[in-house]
Protein backbone atom coordinates (compact mmCIF):
# COMPACT_ATOMS: atom_id res chain seq x y z
CA UNK A 1 0.00 0.00 0.00
CA UNK A 2 2.54 2.90 0.19
CA UNK A 3 1.90 6.15 1.17
CA UNK A 4 -1.18 5.20 -0.57
CA UNK A 5 -2.13 2.52 1.04
CA UNK A 6 -2.39 4.11 3.47
CA UNK A 7 -3.40 5.42 2.50
CA UNK A 8 -3.50 0.00 0.91
CA UNK A 9 -8.88 -3.95 2.68
CA UNK A 10 -14.64 -3.76 4.14
CA UNK A 11 -17.47 -2.71 1.79
CA UNK A 12 -20.38 -0.61 1.94
CA UNK A 13 -22.43 -0.90 -0.82
CA UNK A 14 -24.86 1.49 -1.52
CA UNK A 15 -26.94 1.21 -4.55
CA UNK A 16 -27.79 4.66 -6.07
CA UNK A 17 -31.56 5.04 -7.55
CA UNK A 18 -33.55 8.27 -7.48
CA UNK A 19 -35.52 7.59 -4.74
CA UNK A 20 -33.34 5.01 -2.48
CA UNK A 21 -30.17 4.07 -1.38
CA UNK A 22 -29.28 0.75 0.33
CA UNK A 23 -26.97 -0.08 2.31
CA UNK A 24 -24.42 -3.08 2.50
CA UNK A 25 -21.04 -3.92 3.75
CA UNK A 26 -17.97 -5.53 1.87
CA UNK A 27 -14.38 -5.19 2.26
CA UNK A 28 -10.37 -4.66 0.50
CA UNK A 29 -8.98 -8.23 0.61
CA UNK A 30 -5.15 -7.77 0.23
CA UNK A 31 -2.83 -11.19 0.76
CA UNK A 32 0.87 -9.28 1.00
CA UNK A 33 1.27 -12.02 3.72
CA UNK A 34 3.54 -14.91 4.23
CA UNK A 35 1.63 -17.29 5.43
CA UNK A 36 -2.64 -15.92 4.51
CA UNK A 37 -5.35 -17.65 5.26
CA UNK A 38 -6.18 -20.40 2.69
CA UNK A 39 -8.66 -18.61 0.19
CA UNK A 40 -11.37 -20.94 0.79
CA UNK A 41 -11.31 -20.21 4.63
CA UNK A 42 -11.61 -16.32 3.41
CA UNK A 43 -14.59 -17.05 1.35
CA UNK A 44 -15.97 -18.99 4.60
CA UNK A 45 -15.38 -15.87 6.52
CA UNK A 46 -16.89 -13.39 4.39
CA UNK A 47 -20.29 -15.79 4.14
CA UNK A 48 -20.36 -16.29 8.10
CA UNK A 49 -20.44 -12.26 7.92
CA UNK A 50 -22.37 -11.64 5.50
CA UNK A 51 -19.90 -9.74 3.73
CA UNK A 52 -21.60 -9.50 -0.05
CA UNK A 53 -18.56 -7.59 -1.59
CA UNK A 54 -14.53 -7.50 -1.73
CA UNK A 55 -11.64 -5.42 -3.60
CA UNK A 56 -8.89 -7.26 -4.85
CA UNK A 57 -5.30 -5.91 -5.61
CA UNK A 58 -4.58 -8.24 -7.97
CA UNK A 59 -6.12 -11.03 -9.99
CA UNK A 60 -4.83 -14.22 -8.18
CA UNK A 61 -6.04 -17.69 -9.70
CA UNK A 62 -7.26 -18.98 -6.72
CA UNK A 63 -8.20 -16.33 -5.09
CA UNK A 64 -10.91 -15.91 -7.72
CA UNK A 65 -11.94 -19.45 -7.94
CA UNK A 66 -12.36 -19.84 -3.99
CA UNK A 67 -15.15 -16.84 -5.14
CA UNK A 68 -16.59 -19.05 -8.00
CA UNK A 69 -20.31 -19.38 -7.30
CA UNK A 70 -20.37 -17.38 -3.89
CA UNK A 71 -22.51 -14.59 -5.07
CA UNK A 72 -19.97 -12.00 -3.91
CA UNK A 73 -19.53 -9.17 -6.06
CA UNK A 74 -15.60 -8.87 -6.79
CA UNK A 75 -13.38 -6.06 -7.71
CA UNK A 76 -10.18 -7.40 -9.50
CA UNK A 77 -7.24 -5.02 -9.99
CA UNK A 78 -5.03 -4.74 -12.11
CA UNK A 79 -1.52 -3.76 -10.94
CA UNK A 80 0.60 -0.59 -11.49
CA UNK A 81 3.21 -2.63 -13.33
CA UNK A 82 1.13 -3.62 -15.82
CA UNK A 83 -0.33 0.21 -17.04
CA UNK A 84 2.41 1.15 -19.62
CA UNK A 85 2.00 -1.90 -21.56
CA UNK A 86 -1.69 -2.03 -21.43
CA UNK A 87 -1.61 1.74 -22.42
CA UNK A 88 0.32 0.60 -25.44
CA UNK A 89 -1.30 -2.74 -26.42
CA UNK A 90 -4.89 -3.47 -26.61
CA UNK A 91 -3.41 -7.21 -27.45
CA UNK A 92 -2.28 -7.13 -24.31
CA UNK A 93 -5.20 -5.63 -22.83
CA UNK A 94 -7.42 -8.70 -24.46
CA UNK A 95 -5.14 -11.26 -23.15
CA UNK A 96 -5.77 -9.77 -19.77
CA UNK A 97 -9.55 -9.73 -20.03
CA UNK A 98 -9.17 -13.59 -21.04
CA UNK A 99 -6.71 -14.65 -18.87
CA UNK A 100 -8.90 -12.99 -15.30
CA UNK A 101 -12.38 -12.52 -16.42
CA UNK A 102 -13.94 -14.49 -19.07
CA UNK A 103 -13.34 -17.67 -17.43
CA UNK A 104 -14.49 -17.00 -14.05
CA UNK A 105 -18.16 -14.87 -15.21
CA UNK A 106 -18.56 -18.26 -16.78
CA UNK A 107 -18.08 -20.19 -13.70
CA UNK A 108 -20.36 -17.90 -11.98
CA UNK A 109 -17.84 -15.72 -10.36
CA UNK A 110 -19.60 -11.72 -9.72
CA UNK A 111 -16.94 -9.06 -11.37
CA UNK A 112 -18.22 -6.01 -11.04
CA UNK A 113 -15.78 -3.56 -11.52
CA UNK A 114 -12.55 -4.17 -13.33
CA UNK A 115 -9.63 -1.24 -10.99
CA UNK A 116 -6.64 -0.24 -13.43
CA UNK A 117 -3.48 0.92 -10.97
CA UNK A 118 -3.35 0.41 -7.38
CA UNK A 119 -3.18 4.44 -6.40
CA UNK A 120 -1.04 5.15 -9.44
CA UNK A 121 -1.40 8.94 -9.01
CA UNK A 122 0.22 8.72 -5.46
CA UNK A 123 2.69 11.36 -5.02
CA UNK A 124 5.71 9.10 -3.81
CA UNK A 125 5.61 7.31 -7.01
CA UNK A 126 5.86 10.51 -9.14
CA UNK A 127 5.67 9.84 -13.05
CA UNK A 128 6.36 6.55 -12.84
CA UNK A 129 2.63 4.86 -13.28
CA UNK A 130 0.06 7.60 -13.94
CA UNK A 131 1.05 8.68 -17.32
CA UNK A 132 0.13 5.65 -18.38
CA UNK A 133 -3.52 4.66 -16.38
CA UNK A 134 -5.74 6.75 -18.94
CA UNK A 135 -4.46 4.57 -21.92
CA UNK A 136 -4.48 1.09 -19.83
CA UNK A 137 -8.06 2.01 -18.78
CA UNK A 138 -8.69 2.45 -22.46
CA UNK A 139 -7.30 -0.40 -23.39
CA UNK A 140 -8.99 -2.44 -20.95
CA UNK A 141 -12.50 -1.06 -22.03
CA UNK A 142 -11.89 -1.88 -25.69
CA UNK A 143 -11.79 -5.32 -24.71
CA UNK A 144 -14.41 -5.56 -22.56
CA UNK A 145 -16.35 -4.41 -25.26
CA UNK A 146 -15.28 -6.97 -27.80
CA UNK A 147 -15.38 -9.37 -25.25
CA UNK A 148 -19.37 -8.72 -25.25
CA UNK A 149 -19.15 -7.88 -21.13
CA UNK A 150 -18.98 -3.91 -21.28
CA UNK A 151 -22.34 -4.25 -19.98
CA UNK A 152 -21.55 -6.41 -16.95
CA UNK A 153 -18.21 -4.94 -15.74
CA UNK A 154 -17.33 -1.38 -15.42
CA UNK A 155 -13.53 -0.20 -15.50
CA UNK A 156 -12.32 2.06 -12.54
CA UNK A 157 -9.42 3.89 -11.40
CA UNK A 158 -8.52 4.29 -7.93
CA UNK A 159 -7.30 7.52 -7.06
CA UNK A 160 -5.16 8.41 -3.57
CA UNK A 161 -5.89 10.57 -0.94
CA UNK A 162 -3.29 12.87 -1.85
CA UNK A 163 -4.10 13.45 -5.55
CA UNK A 164 -6.41 16.23 -4.23
CA UNK A 165 -5.68 18.70 -1.64
CA UNK A 166 -6.52 22.20 -0.36
CA UNK A 167 -3.77 24.43 0.70
CA UNK A 168 -5.87 26.63 3.52
CA UNK A 169 -7.23 22.82 4.61
CA UNK A 170 -10.95 23.93 3.59
CA UNK A 171 -13.14 21.93 1.19
CA UNK A 172 -14.17 24.96 -0.74
CA UNK A 173 -10.34 25.76 -1.69
CA UNK A 174 -10.19 22.09 -2.64
CA UNK A 175 -8.30 20.98 -6.26
CA UNK A 176 -6.53 18.41 -7.68
CA UNK A 177 -3.13 18.27 -7.67
CA UNK A 178 -1.58 20.80 -10.14
CA UNK A 179 0.80 17.68 -11.58
CA UNK A 180 -2.28 15.32 -12.25
CA UNK A 181 -4.69 17.79 -13.21
CA UNK A 182 -4.69 17.42 -16.72
CA UNK A 183 -4.61 13.74 -16.79
CA UNK A 184 -7.64 13.47 -13.75
CA UNK A 185 -9.60 15.46 -16.74
CA UNK A 186 -9.21 12.50 -19.22
CA UNK A 187 -9.65 9.86 -16.25
CA UNK A 188 -12.86 11.64 -15.20
CA UNK A 189 -14.10 12.15 -18.89
CA UNK A 190 -13.57 8.40 -19.24
CA UNK A 191 -15.43 7.14 -16.26
CA UNK A 192 -18.21 9.57 -17.78
CA UNK A 193 -18.48 8.30 -20.83
CA UNK A 194 -18.48 4.60 -19.79
CA UNK A 195 -21.10 5.59 -16.54
CA UNK A 196 -18.45 4.40 -14.33
CA UNK A 197 -17.87 5.99 -11.14
CA UNK A 198 -15.03 7.77 -9.22
CA UNK A 199 -13.03 5.16 -7.11
CA UNK A 200 -10.94 7.74 -4.30
CA UNK A 201 -9.37 6.72 -1.04
CA UNK A 202 -9.68 8.64 1.93
CA UNK A 203 -7.62 8.25 5.02
CA UNK A 204 -8.77 10.42 8.00
CA UNK A 205 -5.74 8.49 9.42
CA UNK A 206 -3.31 9.73 7.25
CA UNK A 207 -4.77 13.20 7.63
CA UNK A 208 -4.17 12.95 11.59
CA UNK A 209 -0.90 11.47 11.23
CA UNK A 210 0.45 14.03 8.74
CA UNK A 211 -1.66 17.51 9.54
CA UNK A 212 -0.97 18.59 12.91
CA UNK A 213 -4.08 20.98 12.91
CA UNK A 214 -6.29 17.62 12.75
CA UNK A 215 -7.08 16.04 16.10
CA UNK A 216 -7.69 12.54 16.90
CA UNK A 217 -10.83 13.32 18.06
CA UNK A 218 -11.79 15.13 14.84
CA UNK A 219 -10.44 11.79 12.93
CA UNK A 220 -12.24 10.11 15.40
CA UNK A 221 -15.76 11.29 15.23
CA UNK A 222 -16.03 11.85 18.11
CA UNK A 223 -18.74 14.76 19.30
CA UNK A 224 -16.19 16.02 21.11
CA UNK A 225 -14.38 17.21 18.57
CA UNK A 226 -14.04 20.81 17.66
CA UNK A 227 -15.69 21.69 14.49
CA UNK A 228 -14.17 23.28 11.84
CA UNK A 229 -15.81 26.27 9.77
CA UNK A 230 -15.65 27.12 5.59
CA UNK A 231 -17.69 30.26 5.36
CA UNK A 232 -21.19 28.88 6.74
CA UNK A 233 -20.73 25.49 5.71
CA UNK A 234 -19.23 23.38 9.19
CA UNK A 235 -17.36 19.93 9.38
CA UNK A 236 -17.88 17.57 12.45
CA UNK A 237 -15.00 15.60 11.53
CA UNK A 238 -12.40 14.85 8.79
CA UNK A 239 -13.72 12.29 6.58
CA UNK A 240 -16.69 15.14 5.72
CA UNK A 241 -13.69 17.25 5.15
CA UNK A 242 -11.65 15.22 3.06
CA UNK A 243 -15.09 14.27 0.80
CA UNK A 244 -16.12 17.97 0.34
CA UNK A 245 -12.76 18.88 -0.99
CA UNK A 246 -12.81 16.11 -3.01
CA UNK A 247 -16.49 17.00 -4.12
CA UNK A 248 -14.93 20.87 -4.64
CA UNK A 249 -11.92 19.50 -7.36
CA UNK A 250 -14.39 17.61 -9.27
CA UNK A 251 -16.40 20.69 -9.34
CA UNK A 252 -13.48 22.95 -10.21
CA UNK A 253 -12.74 19.96 -12.90
CA UNK A 254 -16.36 20.37 -14.61
CA UNK A 255 -17.72 17.28 -13.07
CA UNK A 256 -19.82 18.26 -10.07
CA UNK A 257 -21.88 15.58 -10.21
CA UNK A 258 -20.05 12.89 -10.46
CA UNK A 259 -20.78 9.14 -8.57
CA UNK A 260 -17.79 8.31 -5.98
CA UNK A 261 -17.26 5.21 -4.91
CA UNK A 262 -14.56 5.15 -1.53
CA UNK A 263 -12.53 2.57 -2.36
CA UNK A 264 -10.03 2.37 0.93
CA UNK A 265 -10.82 3.73 4.20
CA UNK A 266 -10.09 2.67 7.65
CA UNK A 267 -7.96 2.77 10.85
CA UNK A 268 -4.90 0.47 11.77
CA UNK A 269 -4.86 -0.92 15.26
CA UNK A 270 -0.62 -1.09 15.33
CA UNK A 271 2.85 0.30 14.32
CA UNK A 272 2.49 3.43 14.90
CA UNK A 273 1.08 5.61 18.54
CA UNK A 274 -3.12 5.88 18.19
CA UNK A 275 -2.76 2.93 15.79
CA UNK A 276 -4.62 0.88 18.16
CA UNK A 277 -7.34 -1.54 18.65
CA UNK A 278 -9.66 0.60 20.64
CA UNK A 279 -9.42 3.90 18.46
CA UNK A 280 -9.94 1.69 15.33
CA UNK A 281 -13.16 0.39 16.92
CA UNK A 282 -14.37 3.88 17.55
CA UNK A 283 -13.58 5.03 14.43
CA UNK A 284 -15.16 2.11 12.17
CA UNK A 285 -18.39 2.51 14.27
CA UNK A 286 -18.15 6.34 13.75
CA UNK A 287 -17.80 5.63 10.40
CA UNK A 288 -21.00 3.49 10.02
CA UNK A 289 -23.16 5.48 12.37
CA UNK A 290 -22.05 8.43 9.82
CA UNK A 291 -23.63 6.87 6.98
CA UNK A 292 -26.04 4.95 8.47
CA UNK A 293 -27.69 8.63 9.65
CA UNK A 294 -27.87 9.47 5.26
CA UNK A 295 -27.12 12.98 6.42
CA UNK A 296 -24.19 12.95 3.82
CA UNK A 297 -21.71 16.40 3.90
CA UNK A 298 -22.57 19.74 3.77
CA UNK A 299 -21.59 19.72 -0.22
CA UNK A 300 -23.65 16.87 -0.64
CA UNK A 301 -26.27 17.16 2.28
CA UNK A 302 -28.63 13.52 2.11
CA UNK A 303 -26.39 11.78 -0.04
CA UNK A 304 -23.97 9.31 0.19
CA UNK A 305 -21.01 7.59 -1.52
CA UNK A 306 -22.26 4.77 -3.97
CA UNK A 307 -20.19 2.25 -2.37
CA UNK A 308 -17.53 2.28 0.44
CA UNK A 309 -14.88 -0.46 0.81
CA UNK A 310 -13.15 -0.19 4.84
CA UNK A 311 -9.42 -1.20 4.89
CA UNK A 312 -8.92 -4.01 5.36
CA UNK A 313 -10.26 -7.51 5.92
CA UNK A 314 -6.35 -8.99 7.37
CA UNK A 315 -3.14 -7.85 8.78
CA UNK A 316 -0.35 -8.11 6.02
CA UNK A 317 2.64 -8.51 7.40
CA UNK A 318 5.16 -8.59 3.64
CA UNK A 319 3.15 -5.19 2.80
CA UNK A 320 5.59 -2.31 2.30
CA UNK A 321 6.44 0.18 5.32
CA UNK A 322 7.21 3.22 2.95
CA UNK A 323 4.46 5.47 4.60
CA UNK A 324 4.66 3.93 7.82
CA UNK A 325 5.02 0.63 9.87
CA UNK A 326 1.17 0.76 10.60
CA UNK A 327 0.58 -0.26 6.96
CA UNK A 328 0.85 -3.59 8.16
CA UNK A 329 -2.00 -3.37 10.79
CA UNK A 330 -5.24 -2.35 9.15
CA UNK A 331 -6.83 -5.52 9.08
CA UNK A 332 -10.68 -5.71 11.05
CA UNK A 333 -9.14 -9.30 11.08
CA UNK A 334 -6.06 -10.57 12.80
CA UNK A 335 -3.43 -12.34 10.02
CA UNK A 336 -5.14 -15.56 11.40
CA UNK A 337 -8.91 -14.80 11.12
CA UNK A 338 -10.17 -13.27 14.12
CA UNK A 339 -11.95 -10.48 14.58
CA UNK A 340 -10.05 -7.55 16.38
CA UNK A 341 -13.21 -5.47 17.95
CA UNK A 342 -16.90 -6.12 17.53
CA UNK A 343 -18.60 -3.95 15.17
CA UNK A 344 -22.21 -4.05 14.38
CA UNK A 345 -23.35 -3.90 10.37
CA UNK A 346 -26.45 -3.46 10.89
CA UNK A 347 -27.22 -7.10 8.98
CA UNK A 348 -28.61 -9.00 11.91
CA UNK A 349 -25.75 -9.96 13.70
CA UNK A 350 -24.35 -8.17 16.45
CA UNK A 351 -20.64 -9.51 16.61
CA UNK A 352 -18.48 -10.54 13.84
CA UNK A 353 -17.56 -14.17 13.38
CA UNK A 354 -14.26 -15.54 13.21
CA UNK A 355 -12.37 -17.48 10.85
CA UNK A 356 -13.24 -21.60 11.60
CA UNK A 357 -11.06 -24.45 11.93
CA UNK A 358 -7.50 -22.45 10.93
CA UNK A 359 -4.62 -24.83 10.44
CA UNK A 360 -1.55 -23.38 12.64
CA UNK A 361 2.16 -24.77 12.80
CA UNK A 362 3.19 -26.20 15.56
CA UNK A 363 2.40 -24.58 19.39
CA UNK A 364 6.34 -23.40 18.72
CA UNK A 365 8.45 -19.99 19.60
CA UNK A 366 11.99 -18.99 19.33
CA UNK A 367 13.22 -17.13 22.27
CA UNK A 368 16.33 -15.85 23.37
CA UNK A 369 18.23 -18.37 25.43
CA UNK A 370 19.32 -16.65 28.62
CA UNK A 371 21.92 -19.14 30.12
CA UNK A 372 24.37 -17.67 27.13
CA UNK A 373 26.43 -14.37 26.66
CA UNK A 374 23.57 -12.77 24.99
CA UNK A 375 25.66 -9.29 24.58
CA UNK A 376 25.67 -9.16 20.27
CA UNK A 377 21.98 -10.57 20.36
CA UNK A 378 21.11 -7.24 18.71
CA UNK A 379 22.84 -7.90 15.21
CA UNK A 380 21.09 -10.90 15.36
CA UNK A 381 17.76 -9.87 16.12
CA UNK A 382 18.65 -6.86 13.06
CA UNK A 383 19.33 -9.30 11.09
CA UNK A 384 16.11 -11.12 12.07
CA UNK A 385 13.84 -8.12 11.24
CA UNK A 386 15.51 -7.33 7.94
CA UNK A 387 12.92 -10.11 5.85
CA UNK A 388 10.41 -10.84 9.11
CA UNK A 389 7.89 -8.19 10.38
CA UNK A 390 9.29 -6.37 13.42
CA UNK A 391 6.58 -3.50 12.96
CA UNK A 392 5.10 -4.31 16.66
CA UNK A 393 8.01 -3.13 18.50
CA UNK A 394 8.53 0.21 16.78
CA UNK A 395 7.89 3.41 19.50
CA UNK A 396 3.96 3.41 20.28
CA UNK A 397 3.34 -0.02 19.18
CA UNK A 398 1.74 -3.17 20.54
CA UNK A 399 5.66 -4.40 21.85
CA UNK A 400 7.14 -1.43 22.07
CA UNK A 401 7.10 -2.04 25.70
CA UNK A 402 9.06 -5.29 25.49
CA UNK A 403 12.15 -5.37 27.67
CA UNK A 404 15.74 -6.60 27.02
CA UNK A 405 15.83 -9.30 25.77
CA UNK A 406 12.39 -10.10 25.18
CA UNK A 407 12.36 -7.63 22.00
CA UNK A 408 15.29 -9.98 20.67
CA UNK A 409 13.21 -13.16 21.07
CA UNK A 410 10.26 -11.23 19.36
CA UNK A 411 12.40 -10.69 16.52
CA UNK A 412 13.69 -14.41 16.52
CA UNK A 413 10.40 -15.67 16.52
CA UNK A 414 9.07 -13.43 13.83
CA UNK A 415 11.46 -14.90 11.87
CA UNK A 416 11.59 -18.08 13.04
CA UNK A 417 7.85 -18.47 12.50
CA UNK A 418 8.17 -16.67 9.02
CA UNK A 419 10.36 -19.73 8.31
CA UNK A 420 8.06 -22.49 9.15
CA UNK A 421 9.56 -23.28 11.97
CA UNK A 422 12.62 -24.93 10.91
CA UNK A 423 14.75 -25.67 13.35
CA UNK A 424 17.83 -23.81 11.60
CA UNK A 425 15.89 -20.76 11.61
CA UNK A 426 15.97 -20.53 15.33
CA UNK A 427 20.12 -20.39 15.39
CA UNK A 428 21.15 -17.00 15.59
CA UNK A 429 24.23 -18.33 16.19
CA UNK A 430 23.51 -20.55 18.53
CA UNK A 431 21.29 -17.74 20.90
CA UNK A 432 18.22 -19.03 19.84
CA UNK A 433 15.90 -21.60 21.73
CA UNK A 434 12.83 -23.70 20.48
CA UNK A 435 10.58 -23.76 23.25
CA UNK A 436 6.39 -24.55 24.13
CA UNK A 437 5.72 -21.84 26.39
CA UNK A 438 4.00 -19.27 25.05
CA UNK A 439 6.19 -16.12 25.30
CA UNK A 440 3.66 -13.65 24.47
CA UNK A 441 3.10 -10.68 27.18
CA UNK A 442 0.30 -8.66 28.18
CA UNK A 443 -0.96 -7.30 24.21
CA UNK A 444 2.29 -8.02 22.72
CA UNK A 445 1.41 -11.33 20.80
CA UNK A 446 4.22 -13.81 19.61
CA UNK A 447 2.51 -15.49 16.90
CA UNK A 448 2.64 -19.08 16.05
CA UNK A 449 2.04 -18.93 12.17
CA UNK A 450 -0.79 -20.41 9.52
CA UNK A 451 0.81 -23.70 7.69
CA UNK A 452 1.17 -22.27 4.51
CA UNK A 453 -1.56 -22.95 1.55
CA UNK A 454 -1.00 -20.31 -1.45
CA UNK A 455 1.74 -18.38 -2.97
CA UNK A 456 1.19 -14.65 -2.71
CA UNK A 457 3.59 -12.61 -4.89
CA UNK A 458 4.81 -9.35 -2.89
CA UNK A 459 4.82 -5.55 -3.80
CA UNK A 460 6.55 -2.68 -3.16
CA UNK A 461 9.84 -2.12 -5.03
CA UNK A 462 11.93 -0.55 -2.17
CA UNK A 463 10.47 -2.98 0.34
CA UNK A 464 13.57 -4.40 1.56
CA UNK A 465 15.56 -0.87 1.72
CA UNK A 466 12.82 0.44 3.64
CA UNK A 467 12.79 -2.45 5.82
CA UNK A 468 16.51 -2.56 6.59
CA UNK A 469 16.55 1.44 7.33
CA UNK A 470 13.16 0.32 9.47
CA UNK A 471 15.03 -1.82 11.75
CA UNK A 472 18.34 0.00 12.13
CA UNK A 473 16.46 2.91 13.58
CA UNK A 474 14.68 0.42 16.06
CA UNK A 475 17.06 -1.73 17.28
CA UNK A 476 19.44 0.68 18.32
CA UNK A 477 16.81 2.20 21.16
CA UNK A 478 18.78 0.32 23.09
CA UNK A 479 15.73 -1.53 23.94
CA UNK A 480 17.63 -4.37 22.40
Amino acid sequence: MGLHSLMAYTFIAITLSSTSRVQSIGINWGTTASHPLPPSKVVELLKLNKITKVKLFDSNPQVLESLTGSNIGVTVGIPNSMLHTLNSSIKAAESWIHDNLTRYLSDRTRIEYIAVGDEPFLQSYGSQFYPFVVGAAISIEAALIRAKLANKVKVVIPCSFDAFQSESGLPSKGHFRSDINKTMISVLKFLTKTQSPFFVNISPFLSYYQNKNISLDFALFKPTAHPRNDSHRSYKNSLELSYDTLITALTVAGFPQMDIVISQIGWPTDGAPNATVSNAEVFTKGLLDHFRSKKGTPLRPRATPIEIYLYTLFDEDQRSITAGNFERHWGLFTFDGQAKYQVDFDQGAKRLVNAQSVDYLASKWCVVNNNLNISNATAHATEACISADCTALSPGSSCFNLSWPGNVSYAFNSYYQQHDQRADSCDFGGLGMITTVDPSVGNCRFNVELKASFSVSFHGSNFHHHLVSFVLTILVLQRL
